[in-house]
């Protein structure tokens, strides 16, 4: 695994390219990702940066998160990251990381938290067919249909697709193409959609899959 990026989703727009085609496109907002504490091997037993970004007011940072962003010589961010690395890195703890180790063309992973659409049915959720309108079927137009078998197992298996609340859970969407990276106004345009609603935290993460093969 390598270094990524926590950014803010803008929302979403689309570009043109020279000969005329459309291009939709997420909007990510990359502010300074400081480092608050670098772990490695020997010590930790893993190696990871973590990473913190944004602002976040005083009275609302408390004793344990004070004391980790003093020592660390940043100001307190919004939340904190964690970037899983293969070795241990030589990033240093107060320093930025830079919105320049993406650039067009390149292949990501973006991970954010869904939006919640509440308590859904099968249809909506997993896609399911809908049972027959008529012919003799009078309330079972939207049900599941059989959720098991009898005695044996005499159960419901666990993973079995049924309604249920929809969204609001972390989801990863792959192989995804950056087609800009502005350095001044620190934004990223992503090919297609990501997840999260607006102004929600995203992380950008080099494409773990052969994305990124030439």
């Amino acid at each position: 695994m390598s270094l990524g990026l926590v950014g803010r989703k803008c929302g979403m727009t689309r570009i043109f390219t020279e000969d005329g085609e459309s291009i939709p496109v997420s909007v990510v907002q990359v502010l300074s990702n400081r480092v608050t504490r670098v772990f490695n091997k020997d010590s930790d037993g893993y190696s990871a940066v973590q990473v913190t970004t944004g602002e976040k007011k005083n009275s609302r940072v408390n004793k344990a998160e004070a004391g980790q962003f003093s020592k660390a010589g940043v100001d307190a961010g919004r939340g904190l990251w964690e970037f899983r690395l293969d070795a241990d890195s030589d990033v240093e703890v107060g320093s930025d990381l830079p919105l320049g180790i993406f650039e067009a063309g390149q292949k990501v992973d973006v991970c954010g938290r869904s939006i919640g659409k509440g308590f859904a049915g099968v249809i909506k959720r997993y896609n399911f067919q809908m049972q027959d309108a008529t012919h003799g079927n009078s309330i079972s137009h939207r049900a599941p249909g059989s959720i098991g078998q009898c005695q044996t197992p005499g159960r419901v298996v666990k993973g079995k697709k049924m309604a249920g609340h929809m969204g609001n859970r972390r989801v990863t969407t792959q192989n995804l193409e950056v087609v800009k990276v502005d350095l001044e106004k620190s934004v990223v345009l992503i090919k297609g959609a990501i997840p999260g609603s607006k102004n929600a935290d995203v992380v950008i993460t080099p494409a773990i899959k052969n994305g990124n093969k030439a």
